[in-house]
Order: structure tokens, then sequence, then C-alpha cells
């Protein structure tokens, strides 16, 4: 069925039943939805290429991920794409993933925003000095970065407060009577990274307690990177007893390498993990950990702070910020040493 068709059975003139469908304001809500009812009931389906030449929009949202990206890895992070996907079904729109390496990644936002194809795009991983989001504010195209960076200019974003929550932890191991902590960090070019590192300073010092530098190794964001800084956290004399991990994968790997080297989780070696732990970790152990939030309803916060950008909200007034939950298992405890 054609356009015209549907607009023959409604008995409304084309350019009404286009603006219908593609949710022009000037259309009222009872005449959208008898139009969205009969086409469905007809089983129409506009023509995209002449909607997108019509309309000037993609209806479609881009995030990129590097193929080599830990994101693909995480099981959370596939979880809140779900919930983006979720969201952005509910709009007629798509979510479109591609991939690039890091070498080209600009590149491939560039290809992408200035061909059109789609009508915003959603950063991840942002870095302290994010060229991404420099490139994307400078061109004026809608984004929501999920996570900060210190980019002046106004944006918006959702992330959770990772400088609060690893000072809430370093609090929770001093209590136990822990003095030598260390930290396994990411690199400190991504935002998380450096706030996590800030919370573990700030917290350290205002417990009066010295900063190791060989206690706090960064870099590590993926399974086997992270077993090796443990181990090597392990080899230090005097030994710490207890570890802040900043990141899920990360605390997958320190996890196996305490195992493999014998060390009880709890009692010879306290762990708390940022974000929790992939659930093949170590089944049926329950672990320390700061909990973000569900990570479908992560999704679909950062689709709807999306939408209201391309719908005209003020960036600079799209901020979320969500609060970590420290959650107590088996995986920290008293100080024996």
């Amino acid at each position: 069925m054609k356009l015209k068709d549907l607009a023959h059975k409604l008995g409304m003139s084309r350019t009404t039943v286009s603006r219908a469908l593609n949710g022009h304001p000037e259309v009222s809500e009872r005449t959208r939805e008898r139009v969205i009812a009969v086409a469905a009931s007809v089983g129409y389906r506009p023509n995209t290429m002449a909607r997108h030449l019509a309309t000037g929009r993609a209806d479609a949202i881009g995030i990129i991920c590097p193929p080599t990206a830990h994101d693909l890895g995480d099981p959370y992070f596939l979880e809140v794409v779900s919930g983006m996907t979720k969201a952005i079904e509910c709009t007629n729109k798509d979510l479109i993933i591609a991939s690039a390496s890091n070498v080209d990644e600009l590149r491939t936002y560039e290809r992408m925003a200035e061909g059109r194809r789609v009508d915003g795009m959603i950063v991840t991983r942002t870095k302290l000095n994010d060229r991404r989001l420099q490139y994307l504010v400078k061109k004026g195209i809608p984004f929501v970065a999920y996570g900060r960076s210190i980019l002046p200019g106004p944006y918006s974003w959702f992330d959770f407060d990772t400088e609060a929550g690893v000072r809430q932890a370093v609090e929770r191991l001093v209590n136990l009577g822990h003095r030598r902590i260390a930290l396994l960090n990411g690199p400190l070019e991504l935002h998380f990274t450096t706030q996590a590192r800030k919370g573990y300073i700030d917290a350290m010092a205002a417990a009066g307690l010295p900063v190791n530098a060989r206690y706090m190794i960064e870099g590590t964001l993926s399974r086997a990177s992270s077993y090796e800084a443990m181990t090597r956290i392990l080899s230090c004399n005097p030994r710490p007893s207890a570890v802040i991990v900043d990141n899920p994968p990360c605390g997958a790997g320190a996890v196996r390498a305490l195992v493999d080297a014998g060390v009880m989780l709890g009692s010879e070696m306290s762990i708390i993990v940022n974000g929790g732990l992939p659930p093949d970790t170590l089944m049926g152990y329950n672990f320390t950990i700061l909990q973000w939030a569900v990570p479908h309803d992560v999704g679909v916060t950062i689709v709807e702070l999306m939408l209201a950008v391309l719908n005209g909200k003020p960036p600079e007034k799209l901020h979320v910020l969500w609060q970590p939950s420290l959650e107590i298992g088996n995986s920290d405890g008293p100080c024996i040493d």
C-alpha cells in the first residue's frame, strides 16, 4: 500500500497522513493515533528513503565501539545496550552500532554524523580530553555522553559518581583495620578512572594513610591485564591486605589471580570491585561491590536524554549523576596482620 492509498482510506490528505506518521507537532494526538492505528491494521510501511529526504531525519541513533573495546566483553555494558535498544524501539528509531579502530574512531564519527546516517550519537568510555566530544560540540551534532570529561562546552551526559563510590570503599576497608590498600585502575586517560583514583587518594589522606605508588597500578581494563597487575600486587613486600578494583572485567582478572595464588578472599586479601563482577567470575560467591544500577535502566535513561536533546532541550540541563551503593559480601573482612 502506498501513502496515497492510506490517505484515501482515511479520508485525509497525503500531507496530513505523512505529518501524523512522522510526529509533526501540528497534528493533533487524536489524528495521529487514528492514522497510526489504521496504518498498522493495513500493514502500511512508509518508504524510509522518501521519509528521510522529506524530513531530513535519519530516525537512527549511533554508537561506535572499537572492535577491541573491552565493553564488548563486558556483560554489564551489553545489558546497557539492550536497554537502549528497548527504549529506542518504542520511538520507531533504530540503534546503529558501528565498529572502528582506535586510530580511525574519530573519522568514523565524522562519516556517520556528516553523512546524516544518524540524528544523534551516544559516546561511551569518555576521556578527560575527548576529541570525539569536542568534534560533536563544534559541529553542533546532538549527542549524549555515557560518562563525563573536562570539555567546557555544554553537552548532555549520564554518569556514576565513581569518586564517591571509591571513597566509600576505602572508608569501609579502613574501618575494618586495613592500612595497606591497593588500587587497580583503568587507563588514566578515561574520566571514570581518574575519578576512582581521586576518590582513593582523598580517602587515604583523610584517614591519615600514606599512598604507596607500588600499590596503584593503572591501565587495567581486561581480565588478562588485571591478572598480571594483581600478581604484581601480591609480590609487593609488604603486601597490601586489601585491594579496590575500578571496573568489572578487571575485577574478574584480579579475583582469578588471587584464587590461582591460593589467597583466601576476605581473610588473607579483601577485595571490593566497582560495578560488580561478571557472573562467571566465581560461581556462587558473594562479593563486596560498589553496585551501579540495573544496566537496563541505565540504557533507557541514556536514550531518554538523547531524545530530549533531539527535541531541543538545552543539553546543559540534561545531566544525570547516579550514586553507587556499597553492597556487602564475603570478599572483604577485618585485617589480620
